[in-house]
């Protein structure tokens, strides 16, 4: 780098050298200005920091790497020479230690100072140091413990992170945990939560991936948790944040003086969670008031007191953001309101400051026209500044000469380096801003001082101005903001007068900074000349020569004043300082010391008390009452006593220094009233609300689930569309309803698939309507275009943006002409502005993230199925993009269909022959592959499909192989776990003629699923299927007939012999034959049990006359729970099952608490109702269900009836004593083993009176099993043979498994085949591992040299780490990602030729049905493809059938059931729906 220093007054005569010597000393003794030294530099700095109480400068190049230091605040200039040239990429100095700094370099040599960079070691890491988070952490009061968070990525996107820890100051480094995402020391700032706690010296906190059953990482943010250790992680714990339970979903952490601060994230939602813990060890949860609730990047921690946490919530959409200001009580769990419409914008910076040295004083801008501001993100914003002198109990305007004045604040920030306002020069406060109604641009503002700490203000200069204060506010030096200049200002006296000084030069300010103490004589200066070339100018006040302040020249300055101008009390103390009177023109000259205050303790006060534990703010914020029923000491409330002595609700806030004698005694305990101590016991019985609505049906209706325990309020919410076409929203459960949107015609409902708390409803035309608060409020926009005619869905939604949204629309329809198409449109703002996505479309689409392979910062790509050359009635092309279609890339130009369906994207697109169809599968979004099916599976025309599932890392597809009408079925064949490999799983299921197959998996159990296969393949035309039913519990591998029940409900035998499984088994009615295809034979949270309807026999019979049947353990064995048919569901997680007789008149319902051993019925009405669905939450934890039907009587009348057991008992299960351990097994082994590992799950002993509540934590592996023949199946080009073993077909080849080596570049070797492959769920190890059993090992092409290191003497225990733990390992992680991504369990996807379908839109799109309780999302079967319609919207159907239906600081803490699509050449109506609806 080129340094030049050019001395402020050269030297002309270099021969007269004593002569000029003297002239400058005398010229020095006149001197007037400060001393002025530049110095140029090559590239902007990238960093500049002092050292504490020091003039020592550290400044980093990073363009050139360099790193320079400067001894003398800033006047000369040298490079580091102990750090390689070119190899600083960022310095950090230590915050606790004034003598240390760090280099980091971008590999892993980096460099340490310990002298303030006069010398510097060098030390290297393991792993290179993540620049896209702070590296570093440091230890408060060892400066050698420091952590380093590193990432290590083999890829642009695929990195692994790591942090690693020193006790020695970097002489030694060693790995802490793997998989982190963020790491700190509870001791690591100087009011830590730990520092006033008995907490171990080495406690730390990390923030790290969620674990899979092998121990691999999920890399989704929900699974993410807090860990700790007093070891560095030789031991771990998980602290439990919320009562006796951990909590997952964790994405950041933070200190903020005395807190120690966690949010979690919640499923399905943007609230957060905000877990607070003031002694790093017992944690609560911060409550807000129940109309503001925290949402991701909507919320901001701004800094806070040391009494308080001081938070700001945004209040409108992001576009142009406000928000409201809430602070804590003393221990971070309760917030209530301080002020309201603060100015916020888009990065999360809030107009919020304190004043710096001064407790209780705060200024905030406020937006005067906020109600303008709400209605359009266009307005542009009126602000006004405002002050608080007690800690923002209230606000006022600050003003200048009478007139109200407004400054510029954090969001619109000028000066980059310290505070906006203030400094530690005790009371002197500086501003840009203007005087009159609200705040102007900046350029149009002058600079403000005021010397009280914001009570008086007077302009000091014209213009805007950066400033910087020095001496303790004896120096003040300001420069002209708005261009370049010439000079700077400054003043001596508080800044009542000013002077300039002559820079030489046209300088551009960029930064004025200074000693972060602001005690120092000297400043700095950072601006370009030209407009190009950086400087540094170094201002040295010290050659001004004024004389030192003594005693006299300082007076004794309170900080606060009260409204009376006297001295003001803030947590029971006055606060002053020792500061230099204005007038008296002398230098503090006490550089490195740090103005001390001085307290004088107040009497107590009402504001020096706060609502005690288990008391909150009123509503109206004017006293504080309980927050819950009061717990009574005991003794009292006894017999006849009506008041017990108990809190009063107020305690003294920790850390006020009151005087008790003489002052307000709030806390004193008062007599309570005994009543408060009472909660209203359980009435022991279930009740019911009947609600009656006009019109002939429900159209659709959904839940809005509260999606975990990290969301606020207890609502239970259900909106609901009646064939009026009228809106109701129900809040608990269908008890009330309100109407909503009325008179205005709503032509549909869509639900946000990934977001519970947002709806959207649509008109015929372009106002659509939404809520994104549960129906609390309604906002509407205008789309670009009205609905699509086209026969697809006309919204679609991005799976981690809410406000993210695609809408396709109909243009040049007017007429019915033939130039009538659909256009694609975007919105990143929730419709306030659209642009165009794409012409000519059929539909478009956001790539879900759950796509395996798919880069997380490829948030914008979009696919979209569009007609080639922009003309109608052209073949379809699917068309991909990653930034709205500014470039696009065709994927394939003639398709039929596509659809996402978990880790896989999958296309139906048309072979070359034009005659059928071929399948092509993505896991990453960018790259497809040819489906390869099995060489013996021939159908001639292959004319559609079903995408039945892909949850567990492989592909089951259903292929039709006959399609006569009223015979159709086909095949299900199971790919590898990159979706390219097909291997037949089992011939002959069940379809029908609308493409839905009878397959159904189990959810909550991984690998269980059912199936209906025509048995008499060889009938004629004209003769029924005969069916049967089968069960898999090895994910399809194999399967078996459903073993009948040994007796009748009563006792009886069957007609059959139940030992003869051919000629007597259980069979059930199926997908096929439902009224709604997301009932479901399961629950996510009832784990093990299933309910259907059926018969035992050879084949299936007519569903009228079959039996309700129960299985408690997972399809093993069965039972007959009830004769006839029923509908069902479940609640509070399988603890209750209430069923309805289907398809008959009824007036009640049967209810079993022990898993369907014992029914007993409940009378909902005094005469029969029609009940076409019944319902729950879809995750079936509530204790409430909801009858939908009508009344037969009245045919223009329907009705909703509410059940709720919530009075059967208040008392809720507890974790140790009454749940059990339950393991499933397999019917033909007695290892209990499943997919390589035997599983233990937690289940409510069916006996105890008591409710589950909160979900029932997630299920554990108790150990990893051997490797059996049930861990693998048959490799491609391998069949079954009659003994179960795998041969290779005659005539073909053995599969190429070099290809491997291709496919994952990574891979040292491969394996010959054998012809099994492990089943893609497996975490088998050891044991019979077939797919490498007796097979030779060949190395990969460029891998040779790794193999045979591989291979190079190693020892029995090295042996066994390579072949068998690190295979465990990825298998299990596969297991364990599966469960803990099970957003698409169970849907269908059926990808054929066109057709046409049923009228309701929101079901052919991935939809939110059932929530998963034990590990994730469940999915109830949907429809995505052409079609536009289908069945009502009913969530969280259970079964049978039925009816319709940022948080940021301001250093950076903030900062359906499934999818079931169908496409058929021939399709008519999807489940025979021909309503008259249209959207």
């Amino acid at each position: 780098m080129r340094l030049r220093n050019v001395p402020a007054k050269s030297l002309l005569v270099p021969f007269l050298i004593f002569q000029a010597l003297w002239i400058a000393y005398a010229l020095a003794r006149e001197q007037k200005g400060p001393r002025i030294t530049k110095t140029e530099l090559d590239h902007p700095p990238a960093n500049l920091f002092y050292f504490d109480d020091s003039d020592t400068i550290i400044l980093h190049d990073r363009e050139a790497g360099v790193v320079l230091r400067s001894e003398d605040a800033g006047e000369k200039w040298n490079a580091v020479k102990d750090v390689e040239e070119g190899g600083a990429l960022d310095v950090q100095r230590h915050p606790f230690d004034n003598q240390i700094a760090y280099v980091l370099g971008g590999g892993k040599q980096h460099w340490i100072t310990k002298d303030q960079g006069k010398s510097w070691t060098k030390f290297e890491t393991e792993a290179s140091p993540s620049f896209f988070k702070q590296p570093l952490n440091f230890h408060v009061s060892d400066s050698d413990k420091v952590l380093l968070h590193t990432q290590e990525c083999s890829g642009l996107f695929d990195c692994e992170e790591k942090d690693y820890y020193t006790t020695d100051g970097f002489k030694t480094v060693h790995l802490l945990r793997e998989h982190t995402r963020d790491c700190l020391f509870a001791h690591s700032t100087r009011r830590s939560p730990a520092s006033k706690a008995d907490i171990p010296e080495d406690r730390i906190f990390c923030v790290v991936l969620g674990k899979t059953f092998g121990g691999s990482p999920s890399k989704w943010p929900e699974d993410r948790r807090l860990v700790y250790s007093d070891n560095f992680f030789t031991d771990v714990q998980e602290p439990l944040l919320d009562g006796d339970r951990v909590v997952k979903g964790i994405i950041k952490m933070a200190m903020v003086k005395d807190y120690l601060v966690a949010a979690a994230k919640g499923q399905k939602t943007s609230e957060m969670a905000l877990y607070v813990t003031k002694d790093a060890s017992t944690w609560h949860r911060a409550e807000f008031p129940k109309d503001h609730r925290l949402e991701e990047d909507a919320y901001t921690i701004l800094e806070s007191t040391n009494y308080s946490i001081q938070v700001d919530v945004m209040t409108t959409k992001a576009h142009n953001p406000i928000g409201v200001l809430f602070t804590s009580n003393s221990n971070g769990t309760y917030f209530t309101k301080n002020i309201e419409h603060t100015n916020r914008n888009d990065a999360g910076n809030v107009d919020f400051e304190k004043i710096q040295g001064i407790q209780g004083i705060v200024l905030v801008n406020v937006v005067d026209n906020w109600m303008e501001v709400t209605r359009s993100s266009k307005i542009k914003k009126e602000l006004r500044t405002r002050i608080s002198f007690d800690d923002g109990r209230s606000f006022d305007p600050i003003k200048s000469d009478g007139k109200e004045l407004h400054l510029h604040s954090v969001t619109d920030v000028s000066n980059f380096f310290g505070r906006v306002y203030s400094s530690p020069a005790p009371g002197i406060v500086m501003g840009v801003g203007n005087t009159g109604k609200y705040l102007k641009d900046y350029d149009q503002g002058d600079l403000y001082i005021s010397d009280d700490a914001g009570l008086t203000w007077k302009k000091a200069l014209s213009e805007a101005h950066k400033y910087e204060f020095g001496d303790q506010g004896a120096v003040l030096v300001a420069i002209y903001d708005e261009g370049p200049t010439d000079s700077i200002s400054y003043s001596l006296d508080h800044g009542k007068n000013w002077e300039k000084e002559n820079l030489g030069d046209k300088v551009r300010a960029k930064v004025l900074t200074t000693t972060p103490d602001s005690t120092s004589l000297k400043f700095l200066l950072l601006g370009t000349i030209g407009g190009k070339n950086f400087h540094i100018f170094s201002i040295d006040f010290k050659g001004l020569h004024e004389r030192k302040c003594e005693d006299d020249d300082f007076e004794p300055w309170y900080a606060r004043l009260d409204k009376d101008g006297k001295p003001d009390c803030l947590m029971g103390r006055k606060q002053k300082y020792r500061r230099r009177k204005a007038d008296h023109i002398c230098f503090v000259d006490e550089e490195f010391k740090d103005p001390v205050p001085e307290f004088e303790d107040c009497e107590c006060t009402n504001e020096d008390f706060e609502c005690d534990y288990n008391f909150i703010k009123s509503e109206d914020n004017d006293e504080c009452v309980p927050a819950d029923v009061m717990p009574v000491p005991e003794g009292q409330c006894q017999g006849t006593e009506e008041t017990y002595k108990g809190s009063s609700g107020y305690r003294l806030i920790p850390g006020s220094n009151c005087k008790r004698e003489g002052g307000v005694e709030r806390d004193k305990e008062i007599k309570r009233p005994c009543k408060e101590s009472h909660q209203t016991p359980p009435s022991g019985k279930i009740t019911h609300k009947i609600r009656k609505f006009k019109g002939r049906y429900f159209m659709e209706h959904y839940y809005l689930e509260r999606a975990d325990e990290k969301t606020t309020g207890n609502d239970e919410t259900v909106i609901m569309r009646t064939n009026e076409k009228e809106i109701y929203i129900s809040p608990d459960h269908g008890k009330t309803w309100e109407l909503k949107l009325e008179g205005v015609e709503i032509t549909a409902i869509y639900p946000h698939p990934y977001n519970n708390d947002a709806a959207y409803f649509l008109t015929r035309g372009k106002t659509v309507y939404y809520t994104v608060n549960r129906g609390a409020k309604f906002g509407k926009f205008q789309a670009p275009h009205e609905p699509t005619r086209d026969k697809v869905q006309i919204m679609a939604f991005h799976a981690d943006k809410r406000d993210w949204l695609i809408w396709t629309g109909a243009v040049d329809c007017s007429n019915s002409n033939d130039e009538c198409h659909s256009v694609a449109s975007y919105s990143t703002d929730r419709g306030d502005r659209w642009e165009t996505l794409l012409r000519y479309v059929r539909k478009c689409e956001f790539i879900k993230k759950d796509v395996r392979g798919l880069d997380t910062k490829l948030d914008q790509l979009v696919y979209c199925e569009q007609h080639t050359d922009e003309k109608p009635h052209t073949p379809l092309q699917l068309v991909a993009s990653k930034d709205w279609f500014a470039q696009s890339k065709v994927h394939f130009p003639d398709v039929i269909d596509f659809a996402t369906q978990s880790e896989f994207i999958i296309v139906a697109a048309k072979d070359s022959d034009k005659k059928s169809l071929k399948i092509d599968t993505s896991t990453d979004g960018v790259i497809f592959a040819d489906a390869l099916f099995p060489p013996n599976f021939k159908v001639p025309h292959q004319t559609a499909y079903t995408v039945l599932d892909s949850s567990t890392h492989a592909v089951f597809l259903h292929v039709t192989v006959e399609d006569r009408d009223g015979f159709e079925y086909g095949s299900i064949v199971k790919s590898n776990s990159n979706g390219t490999s097909y291997v037949l799983s089992l011939n002959a299921v069940n379809r029908n003629h609308d493409g839905f197959a009878d397959f159904e998996k189990m959810q909550g159990l991984l690998g269980v699923a059912l199936v209906n296969v025509v048995a008499n393949l060889d009938a004629g035309d004209g003769e029924r299927k005969k069916l049967k039913s089968m069960i898999t519990h090895n994910d399809g591998a194999q399967w078996a007939l459903i073993g009948a029940p040994k007796k009748r409900l009563k006792g009886q035998d069957f007609d059959c012999d139940v030992e003869d499984k051919q000629k007597c088994s259980l069979h059930l009615h199926g997908y096929t034959e439902r009224g709604d295809p997301r009932s479901t034979f399961s629950s996510p949270s009832a784990i093990g049990l299933m309910l259907g309807i059926g018969n035992v026999g050879e084949f299936l019979t007519d569903k009228a006359n079959g039996d309700l049947f129960v299985t408690r353990d997972g399809g093993f064995t069965w039972v007959m729970a009830m004769e006839g048919i029923y509908l069902w569901d479940y609640g509070d997680q399988g603890s209750i099952i209430v069923v309805v007789k289907e398809n008959q008149n009824t007036d009640r319902v049967r209810y079993s608490l022990d898993e369907g051993e014992n029914w007993k019925d409940y009378i909902f009405s005094d005469k029969p109702m029609l009940i076409t669905s019944i319902t729950t939450l879809p995750s079936d934890t509530s204790r409430n269900f909801l009858l939908w039907g009508k009344d037969p009587n009245d045919n223009d009348q329907i009705l909703t009836i509410n059940l709720d057991f919530t009075g059967l008992t208040d008392v809720q299960c507890d974790l140790s004593d009454d749940y059990k351990d339950w393991i499933p097994a397999h019917p033909t082994q007695d290892n209990n083993c499943l997919f390589g590992q035997v599983t233990k799950y937690r289940r409510k002993v069916t006996d105890r009176l008591c409710y589950n509540g909160p979900r029932i934590p997630d299920p554990k592996v108790d150990k990893l099993c051997e490797c059996t023949r049930r861990d693998f199946e048959c490799d491609y080009n391998y069949e079954t043979e009659t003994d179960g073993s795998c041969s290779l077909v005659k005539g073909l080849p053995k599969p190429d498994h070099s290809k491997a080596c291709i496919d994952d570049p990574k891979l040292v070797s491969y394996y010959e085949p054998t012809g099994y492959r492990r089943v893609p769920l497996t975490s088998c190890q050891g044991g019979r591992e077939l797919e490498r059993w007796e097979a030779r090992e060949h190395p990969c092409k460029g891998h040779e040299k790794d193999y045979e290191e591989k291979h190079r003497g190693l020892s029995g225990f090295w042996l066994f780490v390579v072949a068998v733990l690190i295979p465990v390992g990825v298998g299990t992680a596969v297991g364990y990602w599966v469960w803990t991504n099970w957003d698409v369990k169970f849907g269908q996807i059926r990808l054929g030729a066109d057709g046409t379908s049923v009228e309701r839109p929101w079901l052919t799109y991935p939809i939110m049905a059932v929530a998963a309780v034990v590990a994730g999302l469940a999915a109830v079967p949907l429809i995505l493809s052409s079609l536009w319609r289908s069945v009502s919207g009913l969530f969280g159907g259970g079964g049978g059938g039925g009816g319709g239906m940022r948080y940021t600081t301001r250093s950076s803490f903030a900062r359906g059931r499934g999818d079931y699509a169908v496409v058929d050449p021939d399709e008519d109506e999807l489940l025979g729906d021909d309503e008259d609806e249209e959207a």
